[in-house]
């Protein structure tokens, strides 16, 4: 199979096989109203090589009928359901899933994220082969077979915000101070790859790490919850591991179409959050409040533009600082209404 950026792929070879004496791995999924895709996300689960000790379904008050979809399809000791009486975010349902798991690993999966072949076993040999690893995260495509913004990235630093915000980072864009922190535009490596960051749609992590570092910060309702905790696993001096011959599918946008202002402005919120969460005590405070002006000025002409001419279909610039690149958010991305408790991200 060749990727949209001319890389094919290298064949599956028997010791990549995991055998039922794998290390335990509990899968974390948060629901929001992901109709029958997540019945069928968790249905591939248990049909892979490597399968789960156990899959964790928090549902963050869905009303749809996407838990009964799922009680009747899959019939399965494994499967555990936490309903939660209202929305709690992604970060918060994630760390919900984590304390009642009891894997050496943990998989943070998105209810729309489909695994190909023996994910779960290629993550785990990553995590194996490399004693600093903390994390290890697949190669994410899109529907259409491209590789999806936000699986491997460095860490969007202040200036680089800056640089966008202001379009600066058009007038040299392979310059390394003014280039994409996403490293979708480059060649897939031949191995697996120390990175900055990777796509929490679909993200392994070690139990140890979890001890060291700590959970996803519950400030964060959606986005950046998952580049936050790569960040602390970096300082903690644990590595995060890119895994290009694991290959995830994630279709996006699946349960939050209807409410695209509040999803741009909890995107937004969380991209300040996390430049002043993490960034503050290097930067001069009035260039950190600069960066925080310029996102509501991006998020006050996006909305215009919006109730203008609709949703960009296909988004540059300013929106390579959000996940997708296909125009649309991830299921678990997704909020609803904080007040009526039907919010996810």
């Amino acid at each position: 199979m060749k990727h949209s950026n001319g890389r094919t792929e290298k064949p599956q070879t028997s010791d990549r096989k995991r055998a039922a004496t794998s290390p335990q791995v509990s899968v974390v999924i948060v629901n929001f109203e992901t109709g029958d895709l997540l019945s069928e996300v968790v249905a591939t689960l248990f049909a892979s090589d490597t399968q789960p000790l156990e899959c964790i379904v928090i549902d963050n008050a869905s009303r749809d009928d996407s838990i009964e979809t799922l009680r009747q399809r899959v019939d399965d000791p494994r499967v555990k359901i936490l309903a939660m009486p209202t929305n709690l975010g992604f970060a918060a349902g994630c760390n919900q899933g984590i304390s009642h798991s009891v894997g050496d690993y943990v998989l943070i999966l998105n209810p729309d994220c489909l695994l190909q072949d023996d994910v779960i076993g290629q993550l785990v040999s990553a995590l194996e082969e490399n004693e600093n690893a903390g994390a290890a995260g697949p190669l994410i495509l899109n529907l259409d077979g491209s590789e999806q913004r936000g699986c491997r990235r460095n860490i969007p630093t202040p200036w680089q915000i800056f640089c966008v915000g202001t379009g600066l980072y058009r007038l040299m864009p392979q310059h390394p101070r003014f280039r994409s922190f996403n490293q979708t535009g480059s060649n897939l490596p031949e191995d697996n790859v120390v990175v900055q960051g990777i796509s929490g749609a679909c993200m392994l992590i070690t139990r140890t790490a979890i001890e060291r570092v700590g959970v996803f910060d519950e400030r964060y309702f959606m986005h950046f919850e998952d580049l936050d905790w790569c960040m602390r696993a970096g300082e903690s001096g644990r590595e995060i591991v890119f895994v290009p011959d694991a290959v995830a599918v994630h279709v996006g946008g699946v349960s939050g179409r209807g409410r695209p202002y509040r999803v741009e402005a909890y995107k937004h919120a969380s991209l300040i959050r996390f430049v002043r969460s993490n960034f503050a005590q290097y930067y001069p405070s009035a260039f950190v409040a600069c960066v925080s002006a310029i996102v509501y000025m991006r998020l006050c002409a996006l909305i215009l533009r919006m109730m203008v001419f609709g949703r960009p279909q296909h988004q540059k610039g300013w929106s390579s600082l959000f996940l997708n690149n296909d125009g649309n958010d991830t299921a678990s991305d997704v909020p609803g209404n904080p007040d009526d408790s039907t919010r996810n991200e």
